[in-house]
């Protein structure tokens, strides 16, 4: 049995749970979940089977993209490159902001550094839409001309 017979039947395994459990909040209702703590387990497993299918996909995501960026050096090479490029745009960002204390709708007081962590935040965002708008625009323009 190869490994993609095993995943697709842990795949519909999974699936038949979360089904059951579907079918059983549904069955319950909103007004019972809403009525009573003692129905929240039915719904707390279902949230439960949510988180560990997450996890999988998310655990699974991630190791199969690094073990393709390992086994391909010059992938790894541009990825590096773009995560590099990126951290310097965030970095710009954070250092072309100010950073002055706020005072929230709440009554409490944003630090600087947060505030200045959120500034720079929103002025690499800015950055980032800026060249992505230009990169367009020059590709644009240089098809045009080359027809």
């Amino acid at each position: 049995m190869n490994i993609q017979k095993i995943i697709k039947l842990i795949a519909l395994v999974i699936g038949l749970i979360a089904v059951f459990f579907l079918v059983r909040i549904i069955m319950i209702g909103d007004e019972a979940f809403e009525a009573s703590v003692d129905n929240h387990g039915t719904l707390s497993m279902f949230i439960t089977l949510a988180l560990i299918v997450l996890a999988i996909a998310t655990i699974s995501a991630v190791a199969f993209s690094l073990v393709n960026l390992i086994s391909n050096p010059d992938k790894l090479k541009k990825s590096l490159l773009s995560v590099g490029v990126f951290i310097v745009i965030l970095l710009v960002g954070y250092l072309m902001s100010s950073g002055e204390e706020q005072l929230l709708n709440d009554g409490s007081m944003l630090s600087a550094t947060r505030s200045q962590m959120i500034e720079g935040a929103i002025r690499a965002f800015y950055i980032l839409i800026l060249s992505a708008a230009g990169l367009m625009l020059f590709f644009g323009v240089k098809k045009m001309l080359s027809k």
